[in-house]
């Protein structure tokens, strides 16, 4: 049996974003979605999520490229070193950190743990966790988010690590040069895939088998998103997602996914993926069914 869950990361960034991944949902694709708890456009997050019961919602738990819920004198090892008011700009920051020992695990699980309580305080009923940019690969900042995930009763988090490309898959992704950085670093974090899956299952977590669309963000168009389709191995897994509109208020948000945004939308909501999704006898589900 081949399980996906379709999760679009990125809610509450702007209100584009948030009416292109209820679109996609309405088009019977995207499953998930993760909300970031200090987005620019969360209350608007909110008062769609109302309008779409059946998408499930997680937090987006987001230590990079973002502000604390936290007072952020609360929360000083996890900030930016120029701007006391914010987290670092961009995982090249935050990686060193952890790879060192200098990400205080108090302060992370304090935070995550405030953003998830944002969520549910506005009613949300989170049903998992995952980390802006991955972060939570690091074991330093994967054990405190757990703690705090478990504390607000949440009990599925995000595997991030990716499977091993199918043929088809890799020569999509040669065909992008852009990629190929990405591709060598995905490879080389997986040394800590193993891990990650003692630790979650040592804390009794739900989770996949890994994600797909990882290596591909930023290039994700409709050939590659149905090559993808067709080469799901056998398991649960999540296929990551970034749709949006690229519009005025993206263009204020620091980001750089921006006209890609609208090219996973339309491979999103194209009859073709539909199609795809039924001939592969691909089951969507959410974290919450897990």
């Amino acid at each position: 049996m081949r399980r996906l869950i379709i999760n679009a990361d990125d809610y509450g960034m702007t209100p584009g974003i948030n009416r292109s991944i209820r679109e996609c949902h309405a088009a019977g694709t995207v499953t998930s979605a993760t909300l970031m708890a200090n987005g620019p456009a969360f209350g608007d997050a909110v008062t769609g999520a109302a309008q779409v019961p059946r998408l499930g919602v997680g937090c987006h738990v987001v230590l990079v490229d973002g502000v604390p819920v936290c007072d952020p004198h609360s929360v000083p090892s996890l900030l930016d070193s120029d701007d006391r008011s914010r987290f670092p700009n961009g995982l090249d920051t935050v990686a060193p950190r952890a790879w060192l020992g200098k990400l205080n695990a108090e302060e992370i699980e304090a935070e995550a743990a405030a953003q998830i309580r944002k969520l549910q305080a506005a009613g949300i009923a989170v049903d998992h966790v995952d980390t802006h940019k991955h972060t939570h690969m690091f074991p330093q900042v994967l054990r405190p988010l757990l703690r705090a995930a478990k504390a607000c009763g949440v009990r599925a988090v995000r595997n991030p690590f990716v499977p091993p490309l199918s043929l088809a898959t890799v020569r999509r992704v040669a065909g992008h040069p852009a990629l190929w950085k990405r591709f060598v670093q995905t490879r080389l974090l997986r040394t800590m895939a193993k891990a990650f899956q003692q630790e979650v299952a040592a804390q009794g977590f739900a989770t996949t088998q890994g994600s797909l669309g990882v290596v591909a963000t930023g290039a994700v168009n409709q050939p590659l998103f149905l090559a993808i389709l067709r080469s799901l191995p056998e398991g649960t897994w999540e296929f990551v997602c970034h749709p949006g509109y690229d519009d005025a208020d993206l263009a204020q948000v620091r980001t750089r996914l921006r006209a890609s945004r609208e090219r996973e939308m339309e491979a999103l909501t194209s009859p073709e993926a539909r199609v795809a999704l039924h001939e592969s006898g691909v089951e969507l589900t959410t974290f919450g069914d897990l």
